[in-house]
């Protein structure tokens, strides 16, 4: 447990992260992973250590006290709720950002919901947000954040923001295909591609919001971050902030089942592997006996739970599994019958760990 004092105030190498009105003490964002994943556990425990404590909204319900089996949509917005509240009441001065998916049926819902029950900070991927100003009009506050891979893609992003709603992003979140976790905002011939690394696109990224945009608004880096070096050099690069997902799966506060975390213990580089999801883009997951069954057959058991994607092969063509079906199972420690998500860092992970503990790693010394 840390003890030590933490603090980026002696540092000038490190930058301050300002997200529209909110200013972390580190310039950490915990990425969004779903399902439940990171949700009021982690999301609180990083938000009282200084961080930005995300929550995971997509298929929230599923594993809630609110889900009767027919009310999924309701029961996603009751959750998120709760999860909001009680990350408040872990971290009541802490940023708390809500991880929305573009992708999902109930996206504007999520992101109305986020901002009503008390976010500080709407992320928003698998997708471009373009009507997310639109769905937070009520909430001025509540800073906005598209994920991207490409100035291209933030360039569309502000023009339809600048035209339609006379604002920008409070921040954008580019995030490397080639390492980051979880569904990838890359085409499957573009993962790997040096054009879209960190350090292609985030000085690209950084240039266009200084040079075109000519405000200050901050590029967070995401993908393949877990070291204190590996933070440097995205500062170095331009970026004011870091987002990290992978590494702070293997926590005590992490909302997932022991058995999803010992996956995590337990994968070698050759486990993490690029999957094909029903959302139709590819993702990046550790390999189980999940992946080795649903490659021969889509999983008999699995039904379409809710209608939860606006695009799905499952739902249409019974093509591969029912993503919600699979990473619920997960979360739950149902690991043989569960997509494991992760990012290409999780062979790194050797032991479990508080949050303290990683943050200590990253800014003390």
């Amino acid at each position: 447990m840390m003890n030590k004092d933490v603090s980026t105030g002696n540092n000038p190498s490190l930058p301050v992260l300002k997200i529209g009105k909110h200013t972390p003490r580190f310039p950490v964002v915990q990425g969004g992973m779903g399902i439940r994943v990171s949700a009021h556990r982690l999301a609180g425990a990083v938000a009282k250590a200084g961080g930005v404590g995300t929550i995971a909204s997509v298929a929230l319900g599923l594993a809630s006290k609110h889900y009767t089996g027919k009310n999924y949509f309701e029961a996603n917005k009751m959750a998120l709720t709760d999860e909001l509240t009680w990350a408040r009441q872990a971290a009541p001065d802490g940023i708390l950002a809500v991880n929305n998916m573009v992708a999902i049926t109930d996206y504007e819902d999520m992101v109305r919901t986020s901002a009503e029950s008390g976010a500080n900070v709407i992320i928003c991927g698998a997708g471009l947000p373009m009507q997310l100003p639109e769905f937070t009009k009520d909430f001025p506050d509540v800073a906005l954040v598209p994920i991207v891979s490409s100035v291209k893609a933030a360039r569309l992003i502000v023009r339809k923001w600048e035209k339609a709603y006379g604002r920008i992003p409070d921040a954008f979140v580019m995030e490397a295909p080639s390492t980051a976790g979880g569904h990838l905002g890359a085409k499957p011939e573009e993962v790997y591609s040096p054009e879209f690394t960190l350090e292609a696109v985030v000085p690209e990224l950084v240039e266009y919001i200084a040079s075109e945009l000519k405000v200050d608004i901050p590029v967070i880096a995401a993908g393949g971050i877990w070291s204190r070096e590996d933070m440097l050099a995205a500062f170095a690069l331009g970026a004011k902030g870091v987002q990290m997902g992978t590494r702070f799966v293997c926590t005590f506060e992490c909302d997932a089942d022991d058995a999803f975390k010992q996956m995590y213990l337990d994968a070698t580089e050759k486990d993490v592997e690029l999957i094909k999801s029903p959302v139709g883009l590819p993702g990046r997951a550790i390999h189980n006996k999940f992946l080795e069954d649903v490659a021969i057959a889509p999983p008999a058991k699995h039904k379409c739970v809710a209608n939860c994607l606006k695009h799905c092969g499952f739902k249409v063509g019974k093509q591969g599994f029912c993503i919600a079906t699979a990473l619920s199972a997960a979360h739950k420690g149902d690991i043989d019958h569960g997509l494991v998500f992760s990012g290409s860092n999780a062979p790194l992970c050797t032991k479990i760990v508080s949050v303290e503990d990683i943050f200590a790693d990253l800014f003390t010394g």
